[in-house]
């Protein structure tokens, strides 16, 4: 569309151009020489000393129409300050400006306006303390970065002015973001009804400036803001707030944030913020600024108090029905699928983009939506700071691969049941209990080596459509004091942006009991315990500790775990489903192999007997036959020698001279 306004006003500054160029023209003694305004005669010198130095005829005040007008309402400016503006923007317009601007400025090489030709332009004296101050660092056309003067080392009266060339490109029609903002910012969010937004959008429109959203785990920030943003009549300008601060030429883009918020009336979205965002460089009395983070509001960051706020998590009716708006009908027939994704903590924004990522996925495979893809399109949400501190495991077991007592797959089940319907029970039925509680559920796996804590929680992470993160304790142990706790705060921060379980194996090196006090290191080792007991009451996430020395562990660890399970050594019934399972259905098998007898001669743990297994298909690819007896027995000899066991007739019996043989090997 074109801006007839702006050529409107244009058209008038040309008028005065012309009577000024008139005046200019009476007091030049040499009008027609060709080096005018690249050197000073005497007669220039006389003619300056007798001009007594007037503003151009006055500009007539015009109603602010069209994209200057909506500009001008937006930023606070008055009609001198669109006239300045226009004055400072005509040689990117127009570019006979620039020859004007050269013959009033008497100087070809100065082809913008300076500020005491803006000022007589618009009919106002260079000294005039009203013209001049609607050009200083804090008036509402250089504070909006709508204009800049340049030349700074020169007179006031002999800088440059120009408007930024985002401000033209806006003036002339063009809605594009500047390119300066690509990577720290967008215009816009898609908008979802999420709690306190009818609240927020009245404070909006009753002209509060500056609010602060906490981010509560699945709670919608941005979303909240755009929607109330939307409803009081502005649009969503959304700041990445690390980006933003990390950029050396922090003040610049901060600068040109402010510029294009006033260009599309836009309030600006600026988070995650949990350090200073220096605010003050954003302030603006026509523009809402709202502030969102996963911490509270810090007194500092800003003189003016915030309207403070909770960015709440959407109930199970918004949620499911955010789902089936995103996944338009989609789906698998009869699948729910807020109900299978309910035990992950998603806010909107990450719903959306979940239920894309398994729309595209089931495009791929050339079906519909299924369980599968929406859990994947869940977990592809996870940040991946959490990577940097712990293993990531896709688990690839489920409840069927499992070869433990019925009690043990009991409780599995149960803590399980406790991720799924957590939302059920603590938020709508309010079994949450208060004194800052968080929403986690915990776990303690007691057992031997080998007797499946790992591969267990595999299993419930798969069953629950989750990512296993095994917790490095080379990560998190440190021998300075303090250390070992900054580290897990660390772990335990980046895990609540997470939808995964945490392990934390050997969790007895860490999780260890408070012991009498004799010496400092004593003292330090019980600070440690103790905030670790405080840390694990508020966490939100799914973590399971699992030990080999459960008599180690703290007994007020026990208080804030939720399922206990004691992993036994497998009786002879669980070993033969060990061995037939451990050797799987694809390794070829000599016909006399007797599983009875290995699972009542060696009394080995799961872990063992998987060990033992992967031993002899090696053995057995090695010498290019079926997996036999021989392979089998001397990999037990192995596992013997591992555990420091003696080779006794015993356990061998008739195969003791195969199990000496490939124990010597």
């Amino acid at each position: 569309m074109t801006p007839v306004d702006l050529f409107d006003r244009l058209a008038r500054l040309e008028r005065r151009i012309r009577e000024a160029v008139a005046v200019r023209r009476v007091a030049d003694p040499h009008p027609d020489d060709p080096f005018r305004g690249l050197y000073l005669s005497d007669e220039a010198i006389d003619a300056l000393l007798d001009e007594h130095r007037q503003p151009f005829v006055p500009f007539q005040e015009t109603p602010a129409e069209g994209r200057m007008g909506r500009l001008a309402t937006t930023a606070g400016l008055s009609g001198l300050d669109v006239e300045l503006l226009l004055v400072a923007l005509a040689p990117d317009v127009d570019s006979r400006f620039e020859q004007f601007y050269g013959y009033l400025n008497d100087d070809v090489t100065r082809r913008r306006a300076t500020t005491g030709l803006a000022l007589r332009l618009c009919g106002l004296p260079e000294a005039s303390s009203v013209g001049r101050t609607r050009l200083d660092a804090a008036a509402p056309l250089i504070a909006s970065g709508m204009l800049v003067v340049e030349d700074r080392e020169r007179p006031f009266l002999s800088r440059s002015l120009r408007a930024p060339d985002r401000v033209v490109s806006h003036l002339l029609g063009d809605d594009r973001p500047d390119p300066v903002l690509e990577r720290i910012a967008r215009v816009g969010v898609d908008p979802v009804p999420v709690p306190e937004t009818e609240r927020l959008a009245r404070a909006l429109r009753a002209d509060v400036r500056l609010v602060h959203l906490r981010e509560l785990p699945g709670g919608g920030a941005r979303e909240l803001a755009a929607a109330a943003l939307s409803r009081a009549g502005f649009a969503a300008l959304v700041v990445d707030a690390e980006l933003l601060s990390a950029e050396p030429d922090h003040a610049d883009l901060s600068a040109a944030v402010l510029r294009e918020a006033l260009l599309r009336r836009a309030g600006i979205v600026l988070g995650p913020v949990d350090t200073d965002p220096r605010l003050a460089s954003l302030a603006h009395g026509k523009i809402p600024v709202i502030v969102h983070g996963t911490g509270g509001w810090d007194p500092r960051w800003s003189g003016a108090p915030p309207l403070q706020l909770d960015a709440h998590a959407l109930s199970t009716t918004d949620r499911a029905g955010l789902w089936r708006g995103c996944l338009d009908g989609r789906v698998e027939a009869g699948l729910d699928p807020a109900e299978v994704t309910a035990h992950f903590v998603l806010g909107p924004g990450q719903i959306r983009r979940a239920a894309r990522a398994a729309t595209v996925s089931a495009l791929a495979d050339g079906g519909a939506v299924d369980v599968h893809h929406l859990r994947a399109g869940a977990r592809s949400q996870n940040a991946a700071g959490l990577q940097r501190l712990a293993r990531r495991v896709e688990p690839v077991v489920g409840w069927d691969d499992l070869v433990l007592p019925g009690s043990v797959t009991t409780l599995l089940g149960e803590l399980a049941a406790r991720a799924k319907h957590r939302d059920q029970v603590l938020d709508e039925w309010r079994m949450r209990p208060g004194g800052g509680r968080g929403r986690g559920v915990t776990g303690l796996f007691a057992g031997d080596s080998g007797t499946g804590k790992t591969m267990s929680a595999e299993v419930v992470a798969a069953s629950l459509g989750l990512d296993l993160y095994t917790v490095n304790l080379a990560t998190v142990v440190d021998k300075y004091v303090g250390e070992t706790e900054k580290n897990l705060e660390r772990i335990f921060t980046e895990a609540a942006g997470v939808n995964g379980v945490l392990l934390f194996d050997e969790a007895d090196a860490i999780f260890g009991k408070r012991s009498e006090v004799r010496d400092a290191h004593d003292r330090y080792a019980n600070i440690e315990s103790a905030y670790l007991l405080q840390r694990m009451e508020t966490f939100d996430g799914i973590a399971v500790l699992a030990t080999n020395l459960r008599a180690n562990l703290d007994d007020a660890f026990t208080r804030r775990l939720d399922v206990i399970v004691d992993f036994p050594l497998p009786d002879e019934e669980l070993r033969r489903q060990l061995w037939d399972r451990c050797l799987g259905r694809l390794l070829p098998r000599e016909v006399d192999l007797d599983l009875d007898f290995l699972a009542g001669a060696f009394e080995l743990a799961g872990g063992h007997i998987r060990s033992a297994a992967v031993t002899a298909a090696y053995l057995a690819a090695e010498a290019g036959h079926e997996v036999g007896m021989a392979d089998l027995i001397g990999a037990v000899a192995r596992e013997y020698r591992k555990l420091g066991r003696l080779l006794g007739e015993r356990e061998f019996g008739p195969y003791l001279a195969l199990a000496s043989e490939g124990a010597a090997r």
